[in-house]
């Protein structure tokens, strides 16, 4: 397990360009790429009935919507990526910079207040649905 700890604390300190120069070995090594998944888009007619909790039942998924990146987007963006570690820095400035967005789906009432903590003390504003 130590290990493992000095792993993460060795990657912790490369550098963007050593990362990605670490991430196209680990591509050429193991013949894998590490692009970020596509979303699929939601067909038609899924729309917000189906978000829509039935009435008389309470809610049990929640989704933190950023609703506006605010004055302060680089402490955002980096929230946005420690939330959503699928997503590159790229991926997670065009989320911020594309408000409003959904930053995480179908999570638990708590997570999604965690979520919203965190992303409004960066200087985001944020709803949960």
């Amino acid at each position: 397990m130590a290990d493992l700890a000095k792993i993460v604390e060795d990657l912790s300190a490369l550098t963007v360009l050593e990362a990605a120069e670490l991430s196209k070995l680990l591509e050429e090594k193991w013949g894998v790429s590490a692009a970020a998944p596509v979303a699929m888009a939601m067909p038609a007619g899924g729309g917000a009935a189906a978000d829509a909790a039935p009435a008389g039942e309470e809610q049990t998924e929640f989704t933190v919507v950023l609703t506006d990146g605010g004055d302060k987007k680089i402490n955002v963006i980096k929230e946005v990526r420690g939330v959503r570690t699928d997503l590159g820095l790229k991926e997670a400035k065009d989320l911020v910079e594309g408000a409003p967005q959904n930053v995480v789906e179908n999570v638990s009432k708590q997570t999604a207040e965690e979520i919203k903590k965190k992303l409004e003390e960066a200087g985001a504003k944020v709803t949960i649905k």
